[in-house]
């Protein structure tokens, strides 16, 4: 009989132990909810760059303390050059400089222009070049703890 309480008290003791354990316990997801969500877009096709656009003004809707990095490599950068419209005729420079105005970071390609034989002068005011864009993109997703979309 004394074995048999003794038993019983250990497995109380210890289930009562695991139990606090649970108590110690960091809420992580509280703690990421107090800070701003820190995303990147990526656009490799300018095709997608209205629809891209739109997402980003949605997104700032719904959450105005995001941290928005635009990505744009290959085709995706000719959005972002002097004088470019969409299929309709529109300036695309008219909804990028409301998104810088929020705060929106957009970046391009060196490699791209390089390629492409394309003037960096050509590269909207605001718009940062970066070495590589998809190096830039890891390094946001990685280093830096963005969120990936691809629009």
């Amino acid at each position: 009989m004394l074995i048999n309480t003794k038993r019983i008290a250990f497995a109380g003791l210890l289930a009562a132990l695991i139990g606090l354990g649970g108590c110690a316990t960091v809420d992580t997801q509280s703690a990421k909810s107090n800070s701003p969500i820190k995303t990147v877009y990526h656009i490799n096709n300018s095709a997608v760059a209205g629809v891209a656009m739109n997402n980003i003004k949605n997104h700032l809707s719904a959450d105005p303390t995001v941290k928005i990095v635009v990505v744009t490599h290959g085709k995706g950068i000719d959005f972002l050059l002097d004088g470019a419209t969409d299929a309709k005729g529109n300036p695309y420079n008219i909804n990028v400089e409301e998104l810088q105005a929020k705060g929106v970071d957009f970046r391009v390609c060196n490699n791209t222009l390089v390629s492409r034989k394309i003037d960096p002068k050509t590269v909207l005011p605001g718009a940062t070049i970066v070495p590589s864009g998809v190096a830039e993109l890891g390094k946001l997703q990685n280093a830096e703890g963005f969120v990936y979309i691809k629009p």
